[in-house]
């Protein structure tokens, strides 16, 4: 009997470590797994073809192909790139296929403006890459595709045509009235129309928006099963557009397309559909898309008008907590503050209306998600690279990872490793060299005589087209736009006056001399304070010897000093590829001393100045956005 129970106690004890074993193996396969996030690529298709129009676009002289181009006039007035950002997307893809990465998540805007050549062209790429590596791709909305909850007139007035000159394409006859001086005529498809949420999940069913019976589980905010007792049926069921129904307000009803998905044992990727389309008044068309404001402004518009979102997460999270499932959720919306936490500080130096201030989510954003079970989700949408973290009152941690665009400075995406124990590894992977960018250069060229022959004022500048490799293309991109754009809409113009008149070296006196007196007035009128002024120049070259600099590492102008405070504000950690140390270490010492500086209050430049090196060093110095892992039990993130 004795050996019996000895023999019994032996079987169960190995049938316990059978399952143990099992269990832990299954947590050992995700070891490893890897996710990309590519978000908002805005892809526009240089060689889609229209359905209903015989327009090609223009002939490349290099290729002789038709392409459609926007012109580099418009892409260098706008915070992304058109045109060349396609090819950026195919090197991208490339890179991670051949890096043997099996799961892709586009956290939306990853189109133009959701026009069905360009949703087509998407398709036919994601398809591409899906037969030939095996890849999966996993999609949510973004602002831009879909613009509105349903199908709008639209179109560009912004394309290349012959003879250099802007060929305007649009949906409707009667749209647009050309300038035939200086445009072509109008050509009209529908092609160019911008798809409501009906047509971009359509066409974009296989990439996440509808289940597939390769998942392990599939659902949305209003299914009604669990993945206890899943089934693809009741998954294609509560699929249906007309299933995923919300009323943003009494009388609207608009899609949300929320989803998460176990695409392989033990990952569940959550895409959250942040789209939130408030109608604009009460007496509107509730099918017409012109009824309702845009969805740019992101996760504010969730606590007040798309609350399902949030006790979805905390169900789902509960659920994955319960199975043991590593949960990491995306969507196109940061749910963090993405300038570094000087947000603040931009509001008193810029004003309420700048710098998209009206896109940063407020606070209790990222306490309602922490506190639902969130613990990492990646965003888009500012075309920057950041990182953000969040801890609440009841000790939950949000981290909140903002993917670059592939379509601005610096073009990355991110790349989330898992690891053992909770951890997961985020690295940033630039794509510097991308084949086929300086492809469409001869038309540009062509569009540069022309803009030079009707003597247009602040045409672009044509050296970008020297260029040598994407990096340096939006780097170049970056700085066309401050020149073109940021210099005019974002700065007091009394400091931008100041800050590109001035000379590196005499700001370095300045933040030396002790005077009542605003800086611009010391600086107008040296001789008025010329013993200040000899006083605060020994002052600076004693710092200079102290922290190992000369006098010629202050050789850079007021632009030079912009154009990086928009480069770290893109890269933050990543703009060192371009911004030199010892370029960086004059902005520490001058930096240190303009906000040593007391009783600023009653000088303005100076105040201005002391903010705007606030910001700078917030850009600089804040939590890591290159390469880092983040302990998901902590939230403790480690720089690697």
């Amino acid at each position: 009997m004795r050996i019996r129970v000895i023999l019994l106690l032996n079987i169960c004890i190995v049938f316990l470590f059978s399952i143990s074993s099992i269990s832990a193996q299954k947590k050992q396969n995700l070891n490893g797994t890897q996710v990309a996030f590519l978000s908002d690529v805005h892809l526009q298709d240089l060689f889609g073809e229209f359905s209903d129009s015989d327009y090609r676009g223009i002939l490349n002289p290099k290729t002789g192909q038709y392409t459609l181009v926007r012109t580099m006039s418009s892409q260098l007035h706008s915070t992304r790139i058109f045109n060349e950002n396609y090819f950026a997307f195919l090197a991208a893809l490339e890179d991670i296929a051949k890096r043997k990465i099996k799961y892709v998540a586009l956290p939306g805007d990853y189109t133009d403006d959701g026009q069905p050549i360009h949703v087509r062209g998407l398709a036919r790429i994601l398809e591409q890459y899906s037969k030939k590596y095996g890849i999966e791709f996993f999609i949510t909305t973004g602002n831009h595709d879909p613009v509105g909850p349903f199908a709008q007139e639209s179109g560009k007035e912004d394309f290349l045509g012959k003879e250099g000159k802007s060929q305007p394409i649009y949906s409707k006859e009667g749209m647009y009235k050309p300038n035939l001086n200086i445009e072509q005529p109008v050509v009209v498809t529908a092609d160019i129309a911008k798809m409501g949420y009906l047509g971009i999940t359509d066409n974009l069913k296989d990439f996440g928006f509808y289940p597939n019976k390769k998942y392990k589980f599939w659902a949305t905010p209003f299914s009604k099963y669990t993945s206890e007792n899943y089934s693809f049926d009741k998954a294609s069921e509560s699929a249906l557009l007309t299933n995923r129904i919300y009323e943003v307000e009494p009388g609207y009803q608009v899609p949300d397309v929320s989803y998460v998905v176990e695409p392989i044992e033990g990952l569940w990727l959550m895409a959250i559909d942040g789209n939130v389309y408030i109608p604009k008044k009460n007496d509107g068309d509730p099918k017409d898309s012109k009824s309702y404001s845009e969805a740019s402004t992101g996760y504010n518009n969730v606590l007040s008008n798309k609350k399902h979102l949030i006790k979805w997460v905390e169900e789902i999270s509960a659920q994955a907590k319960k199975q043991g499932k590593t949960l990491v959720a995306f969507s196109h919306f940061p749910m963090i503050d993405f300038n570094d936490d000087a947000s603040a500080e931009i509001k008193e130096l810029l004003g309420p209306n700048k710098w998209q201030l009206n896109r940063v989510p407020v606070e209790e954003v990222a306490q309602l998600f922490a506190d639902a079970g969130l613990q990492i989700h990646f965003g888009g949408h500012m075309h920057i690279n950041d990182t953000g973290v969040r801890t609440t009152k009841k000790g939950n941690t949000l981290v909140n990872i903002q993917t670059p665009s592939l379509a601005a400075y610096i073009p990355a995406y991110k790349l989330l490793t898992l690891k053992k124990d909770n951890v997961v590894d985020i690295q940033t992977i630039t794509i510097d060299e991308v084949p086929r960018y300086d492809e469409l250069f001869d038309l540009y060229k062509m569009e540069y005589q022309f803009l030079e022959s009707q003597k247009f004022k602040d045409i672009w500048n044509i050296d970008i087209l020297k260029t040598k490799n994407y990096h340096d293309f939006t780097d170049f991109h970056l700085k066309e736009l401050v020149r073109l754009r940021f210099l005019k809409d974002d700065w007091p113009s009394a400091f931008k006056d100041f800050i590109l008149n001035v000379s590196a070296q005499d700001l370095l006196v300045l933040a030396n001399i002790q005077s009542t007196k605003d800086f611009d007035f010391i600086l107008k009128n040296k001789s008025q304070f010329e013993k200040e002024w000899k006083t605060a120049e020994e002052k600076a070259t004693a710092i200079l010897k102290k922290n190992n600099l000369k006098k010629e590492d202050f050789n850079w102008t007021g632009n030079d000093l912009l154009i990086d405070f928009y480069r770290f504000r893109s890269a933050d950690e990543l703009a060192l590829a371009d911004v030199s140390e010892k370029r960086v270490k004059t902005y520490q010492v001058l930096s240190k001393l303009i906000l040593d500086s007391k009783d600023e209050t009653s000088k303005p430049l100076q105040k201005q100045m002391k903010l705007s090196f606030i910001i700078f060093n917030k850009f600089m110095h804040e939590v890591p956005a290159d390469h880092f892992t983040v302990d998901l039990k902590t939230g403790k993130i480690n720089r690697k």
